[in-house]
């Protein structure tokens, strides 16, 4: 397929640069029916039945973004992935601009305690820095590492949101979902922001259980696709986890005719990752670089809580899978027309699973 088949044009004024407040105030586009239909987030509960599950991302967001110097050349990075090299704790894959500014053997200084040596340089802006101490070189380990970012770090909005202020004390809290445990993401599962207490009262109230996955997500989910062929494009690879538990309770909600409902294309493709691995769902932990397109069969997944995405992104060519290209690009274009916000801080869409995107294996899985 051709990247143009996943284009669209947003006005600008659509990509939101705040969240709702309270954040289940949300728009939420219903497509379970035949007929779209507009509704709150805070209704979900009525849309959902006794015995369905829905699957929640808890990583943590990390303040990723850093700026610094080379001498007297400024370089602004975006961690992106974490390398465990050696049992090293400080050894990050990095977006930097402009990348060119770093050579091997570079140092570059964030602050009197906080500098990266440069170890190599990818392709693309990537390039691979080992975190030091700047006044003896050595290598900061990770209790250290958290804290220089802590202090001298900053919240890695999405390069669309686009404010005179940047990110500002309010986005620490506002991107992160209240599932954040597992620190180690440099983008937010985004659908997850919109959940609050009280919603998940009323989830539980109506019999709807909530598991939790982890996926680190990673800064590659902003790289744009370069390719006209989708099938030449190469995703960045991402830590993914499934325990024991959630791994039986899903089997559990399926065995019992429940529906599993992943909260953001984060926490469908580590169980589709798990799924296509392993013919089921099992435990899970290790890297995975799944690119899901039309065509990709679904083996755990019935339904998708998510935003709206970028065009010509990855995650669009994701909900077109699911759903099908015809059903998401009409409701792109209702979305636009009846004023939804979109992208990270935006409003949010449930998608069912169209019946062509199933497995051949129906819900018979591990």
């Amino acid at each position: 397929m051709k990247l143009s088949d996943f284009d669209y044009d947003l006005p600008a004024e659509a990509i939101a640069k705040h969240p709702a407040n309270p954040r289940d105030a949300a728009r939420l586009l219903d497509l379970l029916g035949d007929r779209m239909v507009d509704r709150h987030v805070r209704d979900l509960p009525s849309l959902l039945r006794a015995g369905d599950l829905l699957i929640v991302n808890n990583t943590r967001v990390i303040p990723a973004r850093l700026s610094g110097r080379r001498g007297e050349a400024r370089i602004n990075i975006t961690l992106h992935k974490h390398e465990k090299t050696d049992g090293a704790a400080n050894i990050w894959r990095v977006f930097a601009k402009p990348a060119k500014k770093c050579r091997p053997d570079d140092i570059i200084h964030f602050a009197s305690d906080f500098a990266a040596r440069v170890l190599g340089r990818g392709a693309g802006g990537d390039v691979e820095l080992a975190f030091i101490n700047p006044d003896d070189g050595r290598d900061l380990d990770a209790v250290e590492m958290d804290a220089r970012l802590a202090t001298n770090g900053s919240m890695p909005l999405p390069p669309y949101i686009v404010r005179s202020d940047g990110a500002t004390y309010a986005d620490a809290d506002d991107y992160q979902t209240m599932f954040a445990s597992q620190k180690g993401a440099v983008a937010a599962p985004t659908a997850g922001l919109h959940f609050t207490d009280t919603l998940m009262a009323a989830l539980a109230q109506a019999g709807v259980g909530v598991a939790e996955v982890t996926l680190h997500v990673g800064a590659g989910t902003f790289l744009p696709v370069t390719v006209d062929d989708i099938a030449d494009h190469q995703m960045h690879s991402e830590w993914g986890q499934i325990g024991a538990e959630t791994a039986a309770r899903i089997n559990a909600a399926r065995a019992a005719a429940g529906r599993v409902i992943a909260v953001g294309t984060t926490s469908l493709r580590i169980m589709e990752a798990c799924a296509a691995q392993y013919g089921g769902v099992s435990a899970f932990s290790g890297e995975t670089d799944i690119f899901i397109t039309p065509g990709f069969r679904f083996r755990v997944v019935d339904m998708l809580l998510t935003n709206f995405h970028l065009p010509k992104s990855t995650l669009l060519m994701l909900v077109s899978a699911f759903s099908g290209i015809g059903r998401i690009r009409d409701a792109y274009h209702h979305a636009i027309a009846h004023d939804y916000r979109f992208f990270s801080y935006g409003d949010a869409c449930l998608l069912p699973i169209a019946a062509d995107s199933k497995a051949d294996s129906g819900r018979e899985i591990g």
